[in-house]
């Protein structure tokens, strides 16, 4: 099983498709790392260790991933927050930040519908 900054790497599945389990590893970049590090496709099973190591040595230099880049934005957000901007606000209250409708759907964000009780009619 291949690790590869600090996450295990699904075996079974072509290198380019597995790194972007890796957070901050997108499809788009995965070509530019194994272009960089000269790795062919094939199964994370099939690699050799020098060509993991040349994976890695990529990634570690040219992109920020993982437990730095989730402490990025950690602080991104909280500066947001601190310096009440709309976005911030947005993010405090757990509404869409990004212009999205919340008339309907933003299920995702609020969560769960709140049901509020029905008047009874006679009493």
């Amino acid at each position: 099983m291949a690790r590869i900054s600090g996450v295990d790497l699904p075996k079974d599945k072509r290198i380019d498709v597995a790194l972007v389990h890796i957070y901050g590893v997108g499809k788009h970049n995965v070509k530019d790392v194994l272009v960089k590090a000269k790795v062919p496709l094939k199964k994370v099973k099939d690699l050799t260790s020098e060509e993991i190591t040349a994976i890695e040595r990529v990634i570690k230099s040219d992109y920020m991933v993982e437990g730095d880049l989730r402490k990025l934005v950690a602080t991104n957000i909280k500066k947001l927050m601190e310096i009440n901007c709309y976005r911030g606000i947005r993010h405090k209250r757990g509404l869409p930040v990004r212009g999205q409708r919340t008339r309907t759907n933003a299920r995702t964000r609020k969560g769960p519908k709140k049901t509020i009780g029905s008047k009874r009619k006679g009493a």
